[in-house]
């Protein structure tokens, strides 16, 4: 059922209004949780943050020099320290890599377990961030730059694109200029269709683009 939110994807309207709304959705998605002894577990933050008349997601450019996946789009994330859970990990990258610090009150929901090619076993964690700030700094071992994208600029049907490496079709969204792929590409799609639209859409099948896998 698409039940949408109290003033659709991208207004906030009442701000407790459409984040009930997304709670709720959340709350009464059945997500998948994968057994992957062999891959590292991490955490991201989908963070969701109002901005002037605007919902919207916290995306960062990991940094130049970073030894894995540098200068690509992602959620706020990382591995999950020994003991930790996805909520605590989340949080915990969230205000390492972004200085958003964020209680465990406002965790609004888990997405589906995603896979990666490069190793990890990635839980997505949905959080709300309240009032973005004018200006958000990553840190700079880390993140090259924060972005706080309307959620109606994310919120569209994915592309879908076929390579000869794998039977299974690489997920493409439009993001400022250019376009983000899985991991994060999958998640945001995920989270659109789940938090927003009540949609039970599955992400896990889709495929990452080669220069992602290592």
């Amino acid at each position: 059922m698409d039940s949408g939110t109290p003033s659709g994807p991208g207004r906030p309207g009442d701000a407790a209004d459409h984040v009930a709304a997304i709670a709720a959705h959340l709350a009464g998605f059945r997500r998948v949780a994968i057994a992957r002894p062999d891959l590292r577990a991490a955490a991201v933050a989908v963070c969701v943050l109002a901005r002037q008349d605007e919902f919207c997601l916290l995306i960062t450019r990991r940094a130049a020099n970073l030894r894995n996946h540098p200068g690509q789009w992602a959620l706020p994330g990382g591995s999950r320290d020994p003991g930790e859970s996805p909520q605590e990990a989340a949080r915990r990258e969230l205000r390492e890599e972004t200085g958003l610090a964020v209680p465990a009150s406002d965790v609004l929901g888990l997405l589906d377990d995603f896979a990666t090619r490069s190793g990890y076993l990635i839980t997505p964690v949905v959080v709300w961030g309240g009032p973005a700030a004018a200006t958000i700094t990553g840190a700079p071992t880390e993140v090259a730059q924060v972005h706080v994208i309307p959620l109606a600029d994310l919120d569209r049907p994915p592309r879908l694109l076929r390579i000869p490496e794998s039977q299974a079709p690489v997920i493409q969204l439009p993001l400022l200029a250019g376009f983000v792929y899985a991991p994060t590409a999958a998640i945001i799609y995920q989270f659109c269709q789940v938090a927003l639209h009540g949609r039970a859409t599955r992400v896990s099948h889709f495929e990452q683009p080669v220069f992602a896998w290592k």
